[in-house]
């Protein structure tokens, strides 16, 4: 794996152990779960496999399941517009992570008190037919003082190309598979 600024976000959908066990300290693990019954037991699993390789963990669209677990933080997806989370009591290491398209959401984020925004889709894939490219991203990082992450599209081919970006980190679902 490449360096950019030691940070990789890494999103999945289900507990997989083995995927955990293979991932290094500088990976964290963002679990989203939009299609099904949110499982508890099944957070709580992958809790214990983080803190066992010493992997922070973010749970996805669900903030006071997240505090209630004490888990590391939280991630707002870019459809999350809401504000109702600023009136909650966080511990001092609890991060806020979001995602943005453009400068509208960046903006709710920055509002949302997130401390990182992960900013998408940066690369053509066959999911994403839109994408931003370099210069948009760039140019969308320069419009925040938060911390920012490339999200959408990376792969091993064009991960080199983040390495001269002065970014967070980056994140994907399919460069961890």
């Amino acid at each position: 794996m490449h360096h950019v600024n030691q940070n990789y976000f890494c999103f999945i959908d289900d507990f997989r152990e083995n995927l955990i066990n293979n991932l290094s300290k500088n990976v964290s693990i963002i679990y989203r779960n939009y299609n099904k019954y949110l499982d508890i037991n099944t957070i709580i699993k992958i809790k214990k496999t983080c803190k066992k390789k010493r992997i922070k963990f973010y749970l996805s669209n669900n903030i006071k399941l997240a505090l209630k677990l004490n888990l590391d933080g939280a991630y707002i997806p870019s459809f999350n517009k809401n504000y109702h989370h600023n009136s909650y009591n966080y511990r001092k290491k609890f991060t806020l992570l979001g995602s943005a398209h453009n400068l509208k959401e960046i903006r709710i984020k920055e509002e949302q008190n997130v401390k990182i925004i992960f900013i998408s889709p940066i690369f053509f894939n066959k999911k994403n037919k839109i994408f931003l490219g370099i210069y948009k991203f760039m140019n969308l990082k320069k419009l925040t003082k938060n911390k920012t992450v490339c999200l959408g599209g990376i792969n091993k081919d064009n991960i080199k190309i983040l390495s001269k970006l002065n970014i967070k980190g980056i994140a994907g679902i399919s460069m961890f598979n």
